[in-house]
């Protein structure tokens, strides 16, 4: 009898995952075209370097920012709603044009603020395999699945020739992770009998102004970081024309993406308790500012700010569950939330740390070898 019942439990647990299949195939249809036309060209366009450079990096950049815009622009979107669109962009892009060209003068053509000068990630790509070209095509899917996944992992893992480097960027992006979780703890805490004093009823306009200084400024930060990923497929040192056409795509990029008012991903934000509120917004992107810009003048070794961003978002959840809640009942109901949510987003982040391993040994013949060769020695 109770065989019977684990296996009608299992039958319905199938049956409810082939119609979800089913269901996200259906409503995705465009979509699914989209990236089956994008795996057949990155097939074919593979052998020619040059064009498979360029091809790779447009992919790689609306990609990035589209996943990685939860982290920066996710916030600001979700409180300026009122706000048209493309003022948005404007304020934006121009950011990230001013970010990129100083970086393209001082560190003689290259975009990345030397993140992509370190060991292991200094070589830039004279051919292409198709897996290489396929990452940002996965990094596309995951983002259309609300996915939070690390663009860093993902797009320079699989460029990575010594896993050493793999191993560092891991480090200081876990290390990361932790930071932000308990410093967005004790800052929500304590800050919780100011919010409720201060951050009553309607916003003042001044809050307007600094939640734009502050996102601004984070956005600039988080192009010091991850630039990287996107420039990876591309020279170290960019010329004019090419310097042209990086900035120039990108900046088209991310209006495409404010006219989408940050695509499916940006629901992982709206989830978040009161964060679509400008006040809430601008503290999120302060202390956020402030975490990413001591990871920059730290190391030059790249890091994942997803990870950082979802270390904060998810310690600040908790403050919030602890702090606000005075009945156990409903304090355990809070800290149960803010669990599934945190839990939620280190899960899927983990899926794409996963995929980016699996992609890197594939890939790089230099990663296997030293891989294997640390498995040999410890057995």
């Amino acid at each position: 009898m109770v065989k019977l019942k684990d296996q009608n439990i299992n039958q319905d647990a199938l049956s409810k995952a082939a119609y979800s299949l089913f269901d996200f195939s259906k409503k995705e249809r465009p979509f699914l075209i989209i990236i089956c036309v994008l795996v057949s060209i990155a097939g074919m366009i593979t052998p020619y370097t040059y064009a498979a450079m360029w091809f790779g990096f447009a992919l790689a950049a609306y990609s990035a920012i589209a996943n990685d815009s939860i982290q920066t622009i996710g916030t600001f979107i979700g409180s300026n709603q009122t706000t048209k669109w493309y003022w948005l962009w404007l304020f934006m892009g121009l950011i990230f044009v001013g970010t990129v060209t100083y970086s393209w003068i001082v560190f003689n053509g290259d975009v990345s603020y030397e993140r992509l000068q370190v060991p292991g990630l200094d070589i830039a790509p004279t051919n292409f395999v198709f897996l290489q070209l396929a990452a940002p095509i996965v990094l596309l899917i995951m983002t259309r699945l609300r996915m939070p996944v690390s663009t860093t992992f993902l797009l320079l893992n699989v460029f990575t020739y010594k896993a050493g480097t793999i191993v560092g960027v891991m480090q200081k992006s876990f290390l990361g992770y932790l930071l932000a979780f308990f410093i967005a703890i004790v800052v929500w805490f304590a800050l919780e009998k100011f919010v409720k004093t201060y951050l009553k009823g309607e916003a003042k306009p001044y809050w307007y102004v600094l939640q734009w200084i502050t996102s601004g400024t984070l956005w600039a930060v988080w192009i010091m970081q991850d630039a990287a990923n996107i420039a990876v497929f591309l020279p170290r040192q960019l010329n004019l024309w090419e310097f042209v056409a990086y900035a120039g795509f990108v900046f088209g990029g991310l209006g495409f993406l404010f006219y989408l008012k940050g695509d499916k991903i940006q629901g992982i934000v709206n989830e978040k308790t009161n964060v679509t509120d400008v006040r809430a917004a601008t503290i999120v992107d302060f202390v956020y500012a402030i975490i990413l810009f001591y990871f920059k003048i730290a190391s030059n070794i790249p890091m994942s700010t997803t990870w950082v961003f979802i270390g904060l978002l998810g310690g600040r959840e908790l403050a919030i569950a602890l702090a606000k809640s005075r009945k156990l009942k409903k304090r355990k109901a809070r800290l149960v939330r803010a669990y599934r949510l945190a839990r939620k987003d280190v899960i899927k982040a983990g899926i794409g740390l996963l995929v980016s391993l699996v992609l890197a040994l594939i890939i790089n013949e230099g990663v296997r070898k030293e891989v294997f060769d640390l498995v040999a020695n410890i057995f």
